[in-house]
């Protein structure tokens, strides 16, 4: 069975910045907090850019300037995971070509 299509539209505010930092990056790393299952755009979010130093995409994607167009299932996953994540855990995530490529999830034990 299908999965129902998500446009940038439908997401969160904070979905929507994150997905719109990460098409501004293209290529890199963006360490952030979690809460209330989302990123916190309130704390200190933190972009590590990855320059490829022999040319190609090192500029934002194109989809960077468009008001909507659909959720790739990377992204849908990375909200998945992170919404399982407890207020305060630390966030990175590893992007390649706009998307979401790898996750680490720091949370630390509740004494």
């Amino acid at each position: 069975m299908a999965q129902p299509v998500v446009t940038k539209r439908m997401l969160s505010e904070p979905w929507k910045r994150l997905v719109g930092r990460m098409q501004a990056l293209n290529f890199g790393r963006i360490k952030f907090l979690v809460r209330s299952g989302a990123p916190d755009f309130a704390q200190r979010v933190l972009t590590v850019r990855t320059v490829r130093l022999t040319g190609g995409d090192n500029g934002p994607r194109p989809e960077a300037t468009r008001a909507d167009f659909e959720i790739r299932k990377e992204i849908l996953s990375l909200r998945d995971h992170v919404a399982t994540a407890a207020d305060g855990a630390r966030v990175t995530v590893e992007v390649k070509h706009g998307l979401p490529f790898l996750l680490e999830i720091q949370e630390e034990d509740q004494a």
